[in-house]
């Protein structure tokens, strides 16, 4: 967020990983994806490296901000939050920086501006390219999800929305 507070995607960060032991791989949901768990070519790294690293991104950010927790964004982010919270508890990590029940969620938000809950959908209705060929990929639908969501809020705030404020004392 820039001092007039608009919103732009800053960075984003990826890992493959690898399956973990007794993980249900639906072959068709991988068929879909075009996923393939055991390719060496996709450089996966197990959970606890990958969500390591990625937390420490989102702490130093958190830090950078002056807030206490992050929030995930999403589309349908309980569905995320899910998975992120089990494989978080899976590998014993203690310092999730994601606050552990709020979240924005780009399906509603986008359900309310453009009257379409689908990120494809939604996309173009926002005028954000979107290729079907690269969808489904989890860092392709979040960074979308990502431009989505700041276009909404961009949106919301130019119309008088909310006017951003800094971290200051506590109230008089």
């Amino acid at each position: 967020m820039d001092d007039a507070g608009t919103l732009a995607v800053d960075t984003t960060h990826s890992r493959n990983v690898e399956p973990f032991e007794g993980a249900n791989l639906d072959p068709s949901a991988l068929e879909f994806t075009g996923i393939d768990p055991e390719s060496p070519l996709r450089g996966a790294v197990p959970e606890e490296i990958a969500l390591g690293e990625l937390f420490g991104i989102v702490r130093q950010a958190v830090k950078a901000q002056q807030c206490n927790r992050a929030i995930l964004v999403g589309h349908n982010p309980h569905f995320d939050a899910g998975f992120l919270n089990m494989a978080t508890e899976r590998v014993g990590l203690k310092r999730n920086p994601f606050h552990p029940f709020s979240y924005f969620d780009t399906s509603t938000l986008a359900g309310l501006a453009f009257g379409h809950t689908v990120l494809a959908r939604a996309c173009a209705l926002a005028n954000i390219p979107f290729d079907n060929a690269e969808a489904h990929s989890a860092e392709y639908d979040a960074t979308k999800t990502a431009e989505l969501f700041c276009l909404i809020v961009n949106r919301w705030q130019s119309l008088g929305g909310w006017t951003p404020s800094l971290p200051s004392a506590a109230p008089e």
